[in-house]
């Protein structure tokens, strides 16, 4: 299990400096990510509170005697190798701050509502005017345009609204049936990834020009972009997709299927892996039936086959139908719970789980970053920090100021 990089070498963007002004998941998940690639990101959080995610719990992290400490599981998941800092956007002191930190920043990330920071004087504009070279990322739930703009908006909202939650849950007509949130903030995360995406394009587009530039990303636009296969479904076929609980609109078989012990998925993507799933299933037959010899017959003739595996899947148990159909070429697995997955051997290889020394506690588990790079791999450099535990060290080292101005701030309750 790795642990904090002994021996750090320069990132992908070390020397990038990023502020970030964002909270909860979508802004913080991409200022996480361009931190984990080098780059030095300073979290700006309100005195006092800070992030929201800071609240977000149980579960809290806990120190070396098992008590709990004030850092919730749910921030320390998107916050790693950022230095944060505490300024009071309403004091036009630490607006002054934060314009001046801007000046010497190469990215802002926020996720203000529309027009939230120009009161601030800290919308793109203002902070262009005095740093052209500015990648200003906003990120919000609808974008900086058109009848929705001002709304807030959250992922379960979205969710609902940008079309996910209609192709999520049990198949149309079973019991229980009904519309289901995924089971992770995707959204959010989705839209932290396409805005790392459009930082290091608007990055490289400023290594020609010598400009910067706004970037309006919405999260309603990243969800409808994300529905893929079956937005096009739609754009093509003119068919308004159903929920399927976990089965394929457009392979089969591909879904869950019973077993003497639970459950287990099996994803056959061709014809060829469809005939090494009939004879694991001792059923070699099928694969010449003519109801089921090619994927677009199995499609029109699902419910006949879907009836017939299950038949003789619940036969036995999961682990043995697994280690017969990886044995023959057949894409199959378990549903695992967490405590599984992080202790399947693959996943331990692979170091996705690591540890970090925090200062509330010995140790703080996380995720690992899953970007394998050979010259510039991620490092582990910051655990996730406490609130305002940078202050100083950002104010003094990108503004210069003394130790007297940044004490002079505290006692006025501007960091």
């Amino acid at each position: 299990m790795p642990s904090i990089n002994d021996t750090l070498q320069p990132g992908a963007l070390s020397g990038l400096r990023v502020l970030d002004l964002s909270r909860v998941l979508a802004g913080p998940w991409a200022g996480q990510l361009l931190a984990d690639l080098g780059a030095d990101v300073v979290k700006v959080e309100r005195p006092g509170a800070g992030d929201d995610t800071r609240a977000w719990g149980p579960p809290w992290l806990s120190d070396a005697e098992g008590q709990a400490t004030s850092e919730s599981a749910y921030y320390l998941s998107a916050n790693r190798n950022k230095r944060s800092i505490t300024i009071d956007l309403s004091d036009p002191e630490g607006q002054q701050i934060v314009r001046q930190l801007a000046s010497k920043a190469d990215v802002v990330l926020e996720n203000f509502k529309v027009g939230g920071l120009a009161q601030y004087g800290l919308d793109y504009a203002s902070l262009k005017a005095a740093n052209p070279r500015l990648i200003y990322c906003s990120i919000t739930g609808f974008g900086q345009t058109g009848p929705y703009a001002a709304r807030a908006g959250y992922d379960f909202l979205i969710q609902g609204m940008g079309g996910l939650m209609s192709l999520t849950g049990r198949a149309d007509g079973s019991e229980g049936e009904g519309p289901m949130k995924v089971g992770v903030a995707l959204t959010d995360v989705m839209t932290g990834l396409y805005a790392t995406v459009a930082v290091l394009a608007a990055l490289a587009r400023r290594e020609r020009s010598g400009e910067g530039q706004h970037i309006d990303l919405a999260l309603l636009d990243v969800q409808i972009a994300c529905l893929a296969n079956q937005a096009a479904n739609f754009l093509v076929g003119g068919m308004v997709p159903r929920r399927m609980g976990n089965a394929h609109p457009s392979i089969v078989p591909y879904q869950d299927f019973p077993t003497a012990d639970g459950y287990m998925i099996i994803a056959v993507g061709n014809d060829g892996q469809f005939g090494k799933l009939c004879k694991s299933l001792g059923r070699p037959d099928w694969a010449a039936d003519a109801r089921f010899a090619t994927n677009p017959q199995r499609v029109k003739h699902r419910d006949d086959l879907i009836e017939l595996i299950r038949g003789v899947t619940v036969g036995r148990p999961t682990g043995e139908w697994i280690a017969v159909m990886e044995a023959a070429g057949v894409p199959c697995g378990p549903i695992n719970s967490l405590d599984k997955v992080f202790a399947d051997p693959h996943v331990q290889a692979r170091e996705m789980r690591i540890e970090m020394p925090h200062a509330l506690a010995e140790q703080v588990p996380l995720v690992a970053n899953p970007i394998r790079m050979s010259e510039s791999p991620v490092q582990y450099r910051r655990p996730p920090p406490t609130l305002g535990e940078h202050t100083a060290e950002v104010l003094s080292g990108w503004l210069e100021m003394t130790q007297a101005d940044i004490a002079d701030l505290h006692q006025k309750r501007i960091v």
